[in-house]
């Protein structure tokens, strides 16, 4: 026969045990929806595995239920940004962006970004957030609106441009996270796609001198030669070197931009990329490295994975 003390603990030991069943099968709290887009659901799934995106840059472990139900962008008028709009450089091509909305189509290679780049800011100095329906394109104008179209599939988005970007030689435009779902080429990284410039009502020609004056076409001159140029003020460089040159912009965002481009894209370096300010430009340059040749052979690399190269400077 049992003794009380003896059922007393068996019956203790069944409590605890139920207890503990029941807290370890308690849903937790719901995760709060994403600030800043439409990804309103309350509930996650797994995130899709494999595919063509880069290493470090996929969506993360969860994703928004419901990204099918976020709508397009909704283009309206608004004033083109003071500097995100002026004239740039990436190893070693010019860009001359967009000073007002017009007519544009492209056809080419989209690619899109995620959690790499997310929670930092585009070049409109707005926060980036893959589950928005925006796009980074090199010379589109900041912001602007664009329909893009997967011809393989015909499914179509409306994007706002709010970034700069790709700086790859095979590629037309990053989307974001879910905009390239939409299209259907998360799995796959990129698709070949068409890019359609949207003009909201009566916008056309508005340019950013609606709200501010440009300034003079001589200084604008100016500032191409600047960025044009690959020497700058010594000042601009404490240590004497020799260094590859990335990118010169007139826009702190924009460099800053490029610098985390060039992370993900170039997820093998390890040589240091630093921003130097000099003349109102800022340049992002990488080194310095012993001998030019040395420099050389970095900047071929660099070409083989992007198709351009860097230019090469000596402080």
């Amino acid at each position: 026969m049992m003794r009380p003390l003896s059922v007393f603990r068996l019956v203790l030991s069944s409590l605890m045990a139920a207890l503990l069943v029941a807290c370890g099968s308690t849903p937790g709290p719901a995760p709060a929806p994403h600030k800043g887009s439409a990804a309103k659901a309350v509930k996650t799934v797994p995130a899709p595995r494999g595919g063509g995106y880069y290493k470090d840059d996929g969506p993360g472990d969860e994703i928004p239920a419901n990204l099918d139900d976020i709508p397009d962008a909704e283009p309206r008028w608004e004033p083109l940004h003071r500097w995100a709009n002026r004239p740039y450089m990436v190893l070693g091509r010019q860009y001359v962006p967009h000073t007002s909305l017009r007519e544009f189509r492209q056809e080419g290679i989209a690619s899109w970004y995620g959690r790499k780049f997310h929670g930092q800011k585009t070049s409109t100095g707005e926060t980036y957030d893959m589950f928005a329906m925006t796009a980074a394109h090199p010379t589109l104008a900041i912001p602007s609106y664009a329909r893009v179209t997967n011809p393989a599939n015909g499914r179509s988005v409306v994007v706002r441009i709010n970034d700069r970007g790709p700086f790859h030689a095979d590629r037309i435009i990053d989307l974001s996270y879910t905009a390239a779902h939409k299209l259907g080429y998360i799995n796959s990284g990129s698709a070949r796609v068409v890019v359609e410039a949207i003009i909201p009502g009566d916008a056309i020609g508005t340019t950013y001198a609606t709200v501010l004056p440009p300034p003079p076409r001589r200084d604008e001159e100016a500032l191409v030669r600047q960025i044009l140029e690959a020497e700058s003020p010594r000042t601009s460089t404490p240590t004497p070197g020799i260094y590859l040159q990335l990118g010169a912009f007139a826009n702190a965002d924009n460099a800053e931009n490029l610098k985390n481009h060039l992370a993900r894209d170039l997820d093998w370096l390890t040589d240091p990329i630093r921003i130097h300010v000099a003349g109102n430009i800022h340049r992002l340059h990488m080194g310095p490295y012993a001998s030019r040749a040395e420099a050389e052979q970095m900047a071929q690399r660099i070409a083989a994975a992007l198709g351009y190269a860097p230019t090469i400077v000596t402080r």
